[in-house]
């Protein structure tokens, strides 16, 4: 394909993201994926994120734990401890051998865990002591425990260390995991967080505890090196608020105070974690407040995601099912090419190979 033609699919154009250079647009959302065995990186993960690696494509890792407290799934990797950023090392040497910028994000479950997974069976953390609801699947989330105001600075901690391994284990920057009813956006949404202290009530009180974690994170790495993904619209794991909107733009404008590289945002028609439904709500008022670059994900498709930087909507669009099940995704966007179909049964499986690395490259029966 000439340049020319090349011209025209937008997801395909050249963009700076502070100090990257990207060759184009089409970013790996971050998937959780659960075959991390023992919470340790494996072999097998080098292969798969190096599949969907090219030259000046941004890749983000998937939720990766900043501590012993912070994990909610089985075989998720963290990056707490020594062994598990040497693990990471030669995954990040993979993805880098190709040209890829990789960031790591990091990443606390809060309620959404259960006693199992806990050191020494203890209840979960979070901003409140009120439980989930048990889920459809009947998963039960044990009922939480609410941190002291005091407790929290050990937290912001935990983040900023993570974010410290993640550039010792070779990462170009991370991604603070802000959305989807995890630790905290337990704090940022007025129907979970019912505190009274000064990491409660107000907006700008709710909007505190993620405000600090990208403070610590940033000055730890750089802010140029930090991102973070919010889901304002989401009301993934009981985890709503009544007024979505103005968290959004709130936190938006908050964090061009801080320099951040980028913000990276759940659409609102991405209710719940399956389904994208039509909506009215639009990010574009968050779009024009934040300074940095605009990332946006949610149930994207070749053509809306074109649409979306042709309109200037965003500067990078994440694909998450599709670049699953297609490692040489933004090749098939470029010709146009049809996609394999995802296979939800083997999202979370621990197999290291199939639904993970087995999925056919173009011209690959």
């Amino acid at each position: 394909m000439g340049d020319d033609q090349k011209l025209q699919v937008p997801l395909l154009t050249p963009y700076k993201m502070g100090n990257f250079q990207l060759s184009h647009r089409v970013v790996l959302a971050p998937l959780t994926r659960q075959r991390m065995y023992g919470n340790v990186p494996q072999p097998h993960a080098a292969l798969y994120y190096s599949q969907r690696t090219t030259k000046g494509g941004l890749l983000i890792a998937e939720a990766t734990a900043i501590s012993d407290t912070a994990i909610g799934y089985p075989e998720v990797p963290g990056i707490w401890k020594k062994e598990q950023v040497e693990a990471w090392k030669p995954i990040v040497e993979a993805v880098h051998a190709k040209g890829g910028i990789f960031v790591c994000q990091i990443w606390h479950t809060g309620r959404v865990s259960n006693t199992g997974f806990q050191p020494n069976g203890q209840a979960p953390i979070s901003c409140t002591d009120k439980p989930i609801s048990p889920s459809n699947d009947g998963f039960h989330y044990s009922p939480p425990r609410r941190l002291g105001t005091e407790e929290i600075p050990q937290i912001i901690d935990d983040f900023r260390l993570a974010a410290k391994n993640a550039m010792e284990a070779g990462f170009d920057g991370v991604e603070i995991h802000g959305a989807h009813g995890y630790l905290i956006d337990q704090f940022l949404k007025d129907q979970v967080n019912d505190r009274t202290d000064e990491y409660g009530g107000s907006l700008e009180n709710r909007c505190r505890f993620a405000l600090e974690v990208v403070e610590a994170v940033s000055e730890e790495i750089g802010a140029d090196r930090v991102g973070i993904r919010i889901s304002p619209f989401a009301d993934y794991n009981d985890s709503g608020d009544s007024n979505p909107d103005a968290l959004g733009l709130y936190l938006a404008e908050s964090l061009n105070k801080v320099g951040l590289l980028f913000l990276h945002v759940v659409e609102p028609r991405m209710k719940n974690a399956w389904e994208k439904f039509e909506c009215s709500e639009s990010l574009v008022p968050m779009r024009k407040a934040f300074e940095g670059t605009f990332i946006v994900a949610g149930g994207y498709e070749r053509e809306d995601g074109n649409k979306a930087i042709a309109e200037n909507r965003a500067d990078l669009v994440a694909y998450g099912r599709a670049f699953l099940a297609n490692p040489d995704l933004p090749r098939r966007f470029e010709l146009n090419a049809p996609l394999n179909k995802y296979d939800r049964n083997t999202f979370y499986t621990s197999d290291p190979i199939v639904g993970y690395t087995d999925y056919p490259f173009l011209g690959q029966a």
